[in-house]
């Protein structure tokens, strides 16, 4: 009889059931502990297979949100939104808190925001497709060339820009780029006494597939500012956090 046999049976789910916890000591066949680590981890690969539920979780690296605003948010109804966020939790990406009276859901840990960090970042190399569908919409629209992180990062120090925050205020109180200004785009008009005509205007939003900072940089030049746009964020310039969300 081969110890290392499950009948029939997919051995993550023996091993995870039988064998962790039962506390038994029996000894694990290498290609059985490689056939089960891979199956769990491409449980997590399998959550990720959604654009629904990545975008997910690229809001919910801003800031928590209850299921009815993440529903308005990414245009599904609420039952779907749900049906999403328990998939993900499912793959221990996502949690459930309670403030208040209401469920709010957040990502399990600021390591999940880095994975979505890294997953844009590889997309944007590798995909030739995703790199031209970025181009087409932002560096062909007006010249709207992202600001790179290095020359970001120079201006803040030299403190020769004014760096603009236009998401929510909600995920600005999260965590924000150090001297960023919250202007969320919906009240920039009404706010653009509040903004210097004599310095370069950076606007950054959530990462290179959020529009709010391209719209508000354009929005900017249209009304006479000097303004550019940046593809950094909280998630994927942490050397340049304010502080962590």
């Amino acid at each position: 009889m081969n110890p290392w046999a499950v009948d029939g049976g997919h051995f993550s789910d023996y091993y995870s059931s039988n064998l962790l916890n039962n506390g038994t000591s029996m000894p694990i066949h290498p290609r059985d502990y490689k056939n089960a680590a891979y199956s769990h981890l491409a449980q997590m690969g399998k959550a990720l297979g959604n654009p629904v539920r990545v975008e997910i979780l690229d809001l919910l690296s801003q800031a928590p949100r209850t299921v009815e605003v993440l529903a308005g948010e990414i245009g599904q109804s609420v039952a779907n939104t749900s049906q999403h966020l328990q998939k993900l939790r499912n793959a221990h990406l996502v949690q459930r808190e309670r403030k208040g009276l209401h469920i709010a859901y957040t990502i399990a840990d600021r390591d999940v925001a880095g994975l979505i960090a890294q997953l844009h970042a590889v997309g944007a190399h590798h995909m030739a497709d995703l790199e031209r569908l970025t181009r087409q919409t932002f560096a062909e629209r007006d010249n709207l060339e992202a600001v790179d992180s290095s020359t970001l990062a120079e201006r803040i120090e030299q403190d020769n820009a004014f760096l603009l925050d236009v998401r929510p205020a909600r995920e600005y109180a999260e965590g924000h780029l150090p001297g960023a200004v919250s202007i969320p785009f919906p009240e920039l008009e009404a706010r653009i006494q509040e903004l210097p005509k004599d310095r370069l205007i950076i606007a950054y939003c959530r990462g290179p597939i959020c529009v709010l900072a391209a719209d508000a940089a354009q929005k900017l030049r249209d009304l006479g500012f000097n303004a550019q746009r940046t593809e950094s964020s909280v998630m994927n310039a942490p050397k340049l956090q304010g502080r962590t969300p």
